[in-house]
């Protein structure tokens, strides 16, 4: 008797076993390459997010300008506040009639970073809250003055209007500490 070609019944099984170990080996590699693309991505994100913070940050701080006027802090913090500061070089592309400096408040709301922009010095409403970042869990500020650091800065008319630099740290969740040092646009 001839023997017919082809696999037998246990041949056939142990290949589609060896290709179902193959497909789950190869889903769980796609599975481990689509959870590292979204962390990617996420950090992406938290890195893009904490550079527009410094760029808003540095861009507020370094056009800050000294005032003379003791009811308007010219740099301060505390009492909720992280960061308040008057600048100029606000653009007026309307040019409507209004002043060219500006109010700006940095305060820490429920674990964001939230800056408001006052379009008058004095009174008047701010506009709306723009976070800047979230999971912050505490910020500190301190000012630098002739080489000193405080966490206070005091104004000293008519010489010393600004600190030279104004130094930030805060937490954040998933990164911990961050430490910026900003030059005072007005500072020595």
């Amino acid at each position: 008797m001839r023997a017919r070609a082809g696999f037998t019944l246990a041949e056939v099984l142990i290949a589609l076993v060896i290709f179902a170990l193959l497909a789950a080996a190869g889903t769980a590699v796609m599975a481990t390459a689509v959870d590292g693309r979204f962390a990617v991505r996420a950090a992406d994100a938290r890195t893009a997010e904490l550079q527009r913070l410094r760029a808003l940050l540095k861009a507020d701080v370094g056009q800050a300008i000294g005032r003379a006027d003791p009811a308007l802090r010219p740099i301060e913090s505390g009492d909720g506040l992280v960061l308040g500061l008057v600048r100029t070089g606000w653009a007026n592309p309307s040019e409507r009639a209004r002043s060219s400096l500006q109010r700006v408040e940095w305060r820490l709301v429920e674990g964001r970073l939230e800056r408001r922009v006052h379009d008058q010095l004095a009174g008047g409403r701010p506009g709306p809250a723009q976070v800047v970042a979230r999971d912050v869990t505490g910020v500190q500020v301190s000012f630098v003055s002739l080489e000193v650091e405080t966490p206070v800065f005091e104004p000293r008319p008519p010489l010393q209007l600004m600190p030279d630099a104004v130094r930030i740290r805060m937490t954040l969740k998933d990164l911990g500490p961050v430490d910026l040092l900003l030059l005072v646009g007005s500072g020595r």
